[in-house]
């Protein structure tokens, strides 16, 4: 199935908030004993770590890589490439795994999961801010159909 490359960015967008929105209730479930005001500033630095240095950088990588594709209609599932795949899926075993066999404490998974699910909630705003910035664009152009 294809569809509008601009398209993309708002499926990338749902994805990035869904995973975001899970891994964030993870966190957030474990939270409870462990609220304190370190903990909290853990989870902002965890946050602000993944943002700086990692989503956000991807959210423009990705965003790039879309708006530059020559045809305007796109395979529904390349708001990624194979190598984001291919990580996705290793980072959700891992934490599967991680979880099931209580590899790390619950505190852990409380501070840590809190701040790499708000950040990716974050990116999938930004996918969407980047999308919503397209559909301006093309707009303007009068490519909108």
């Amino acid at each position: 199935m294809k569809v509008q490359k601009t398209t993309l960015l708002l499926i990338a967008s749902i994805v990035w908030i869904f995973a975001g929105f899970n891994i964030l209730r993870i966190g957030l479930q474990e939270y409870p004993p462990y609220i304190h005001w370190y903990t909290i500033a853990l989870s902002i630095v965890v946050f602000c770590v993944f943002q700086w240095f990692v989503f956000g950088k991807l959210v423009q990588k990705h965003t790039q890589r879309i708006l530059d594709y020559i045809q305007e209609k796109q395979f529904v599932l390349k708001f990624f490439d194979a190598k984001s795949y291919i990580i996705m899926a290793v980072m959700m075993i891992g934490g599967i795994m991680i979880r099931t066999f209580h590899w790390l404490p619950s505190s852990f998974i409380a501070v840590f999961y809190t701040g790499l699910g708000a950040s990716l909630f974050w990116a999938g705003l930004l996918f969407g801010c980047s999308y919503g910035k397209a559909i301006v664009q093309k707009k303007r152009k009068g490519d909108l159909k």
